[in-house]
């Protein structure tokens, strides 16, 4: 097996989709207990971002997509990073008007950018198995539909990254939410990771995507199983004030 063989490997994303499918789980036994609209959102993207990492997948086992099957994994590996954005607006900003604003913004450039997939041939000779695919499948970067994924990937980004930042800040001057920091850090590495694959993989960079996705995947799941209740530090907070 050459280099380029081991790391388009349909075993990574495979792995990646497990990860997304475990912390899909996580956040709907939290979502049915605590009913938070930020934790239904983060379902929902990792939903997504398991199932098109089973695309991926099976894309390289097969070694070339179906031309359905390829139109719904292109707008849904796009649209993955926004539904994560949405669930970060949600925690930070505490009216519910902005999520439901963004949700709006997210859902109408969801049915562009599909309608934009579905109504726009394919480029057949770079329709082949997933890691050498990127965006290619849809045609040159900057054309339509391909450019609708900086609709999904600029503003999610900067709602991760900016959560994630302002959540290490407020915590960081409360000793008995410390561990809260470095579950932010995970965050943050983890985005940045997902995102510079993403970045790479558009400009026909694709070399080692599969790894990258798997990596900023369990550095998501390992942040969020950090961050996952404020019960700890309010146990630390009790024992550090007894009295109060």
């Amino acid at each position: 097996m050459s280099a380029t063989q081991f790391w388009s490997h349909w075993s990574w994303p495979l792995a990646t989709a497990a990860i997304g499918t475990v912390f899909t789980a996580l956040l709907i036994r939290q979502y049915v207990a605590r009913r938070g609209p930020h934790q239904l959102a983060w379902a929902i993207g990792f939903l997504i971002y398991a199932a098109a990492a089973f695309m991926e997948a099976y894309s390289e086992y097969a070694g070339g997509w179906d031309h359905t099957v390829y139109r719904i994994y292109i707008v849904m590996a796009a649209s993955l990073v926004g539904f994560l954005g949405l669930g970060v607006l949600h925690l930070i900003l505490k009216r519910a008007i902005w999520g439901r604003i963004f949700l709006v913004y997210l859902l109408a450039a969801t049915a562009v950018f599909l309608v934009g997939t579905f109504t726009n041939p394919l480029v057949e000779e770079n329709l082949v198995a997933g890691i050498t695919v990127g965006g290619k499948g849809l045609g040159a970067s900057g054309t339509f539909p391909r450019f609708m994924s900086l609709f999904f990937n600029i503003p999610g980004t900067i709602f991760l990254l900016g959560g994630a930042i302002y959540s290490i800040v407020r915590f960081a001057a409360n000793k008995d939410y410390r561990y809260r920091v470095w579950a932010n850090v995970l965050i943050a590495a983890g985005t940045l990771v997902i995102a510079a694959a993403g970045s790479r993989a558009r400009a026909g960079e694709t070399s080692g995507l599969y790894p990258a996705e798997m990596i900023g995947a369990a550095l998501l799941l390992w942040g969020f199983l950090k961050a996952s209740t404020l019960d700890k530090g309010a146990k630390n907070r009790g024992r550090s004030n007894p009295a109060s």
